[in-house]
């Protein structure tokens, strides 16, 4: 099983990225390795990785307009007199500042859903306060994956309603009966988990000051206004707009654009302001919007080589009847197949029907199966070089230059929550 192409493929990945090279051509080279190693071809598997780009075609313009309307918001000011104002309430302790905002980022998923959008708008203004603070930027990564998949996998609200709801077919579509009410009642554990997580990270691990150069970040406003003026207002109402019409048509980057109109139509950006408006945003965003197109890309890849079944069926011959070694391989392979792919959403479909039939041999209850699916599923999402609940962070945190992706956010955010969800999920798998 250590030959699987899957295991080969995203070993590769990990080792590249750890390595410091860059996460597109680590991606790339893992990409290679999983087409050689299956027999696909170097050839073929070009083709695939290309062909499969558009997986995350709209994800990637969403990032873009993202970017670029993040760039005009903080450029009005409206985002410093929100970190002034979060300040105040810090009042000089920085684990009162993570806390907030892991809470920030749990309403990005369920009472506001615009996932990642608000991080590029609020975490560079909030830069200099975190280094007077001599806050250590690990832990704001930790603080900003946990909110970004926390909620998805315990409440079935926003984001979280649609991944059970993905749980809840594919269980049934795969020989087990469950309702949708089920999935929260099993996957609470795994939210107790992430947040012990959360808190080793924010009160122990990452506790210590750390020194930050004073280096200016591109597009935050130096100069914090005393009170609300109207082009504050009207950027306020941009922010809504954009989020109302991606809540109302489903189109993140409609909302972008008819935001960034709203603004040109009140003057609060201006025509000829358009252009460094655009670089600003593919400087934030652009980097992150094309790894998510080759990271889709790399999805096919991993489907067509076909290992990913036999790499899931040979879970059977290892783990005999036990529930328990059952429930931890079930977790390792999962841990490798969304690491490569990158999406916990995207992974259930892959994993649900093999796992039912197995859970159902081994005699896992229906609640056991749900905490082991969701977990297998989110596991590797905080720890990918290629998620967006990675790449996210990384981009606000990074504004300066001075925060890298894989040591600063992918290996922390690894460590703190891969590690506990594998125990919660094996304690679910087990006894629920």
């Amino acid at each position: 099983m250590i030959f699987n192409p899957v295991i080969l493929s995203v070993t590769t990945m990990i080792v590249l990225s750890l390595l410091k090279l860059n996460v597109i051509l680590a991606i790339l080279v893992a990409a290679l390795v999983a087409g050689a190693t299956s027999g696909i071809g170097i050839n073929e598997t070009m083709k695939t990785l290309i062909g499969g780009m558009g997986g995350n075609s709209e994800t990637a313009l969403s990032y873009i307009l993202l970017g670029t309307l993040a760039v005009a918001i903080n450029s009005t000011g409206v985002a410093a007199l929100l970190s002034k104002k979060i300040s105040k309430v810090v009042s000089g302790k920085k684990w009162i500042l993570a806390l907030i905002i892991a809470v920030i980022a749990c309403f990005s998923q369920n009472l506001i859903p615009v996932h990642i959008a608000f991080i590029p708008i609020l975490i560079p203004p909030l830069l200099k306060l975190m280094d007077e603070l001599k806050m250590d930027r690990r832990a704001m990564a930790c603080s900003l994956t946990f909110g970004l998949k926390m909620p998805y996998i315990v409440l079935p609200v926003g984001f979280g309603l649609i991944f059970h709801g993905i749980i809840r077919d594919q269980i049934v579509s795969n020989g087990m009966n469950i309702e949708l009410s089920q999935v929260w009642k099993a996957t609470w554990i795994l939210g107790i988990a992430m947040l012990a997580g959360l808190l080793i990270a924010v009160f122990i691990s990452y506790s210590k000051p750390r020194d930050y150069k004073e280096l200016s970040i591109g597009g935050v406003h130096e100069d914090i206004p005393e009170k609300m003026e109207l082009k504050h207002w009207y950027t306020l109402i941009s922010a809504i707009i954009a989020f109302g019409i991606q809540l109302y048509t489903g189109s993140l980057p409609l909302g972008a654009i008819v935001a960034i109109g709203f603004m040109l139509a009140t003057k609060v950006i201006r025509w000829n302001e358009i252009d460094g408006l655009i670089s600003g945003g593919i400087g934030i965003m652009g980097l992150i919007a094309f790894i998510m197109l080759v990271a889709a890309g790399y999805g096919s890849v991993i489907r067509e080589t076909g290992a990913i079944a036999p790499l899931v069926q040979g879970v059977v011959g290892v783990v005999g009847g036990s529930k328990l070694m059952g429930s931890f391989v079930m977790l390792l392979v999962g841990l490798f197949v969304t690491m490569g792919i990158g999406t916990s959403f995207g992974t259930i479909p892959i994993l649900a029907a093999i796992y039912v039939p197995l859970c159902i041999e081994l005699g896992i209850s229906p609640l056991g199966t749900i905490v082991l699916i969701a977990c297998a599923g989110a596991l590797g999402d905080a720890g990918s070089p290629a998620s967006d609940s990675t790449l996210g962070p990384t981009a606000g945190l990074n504004a300066d230059g001075q925060h890298d992706h894989i040591r600063d956010t992918c290996i922390p955010t690894f460590i703190h929550y891969n590690i506990p969800l594998i125990i919660a999920g094996v304690i679910g798998g087990v006894l629920f």
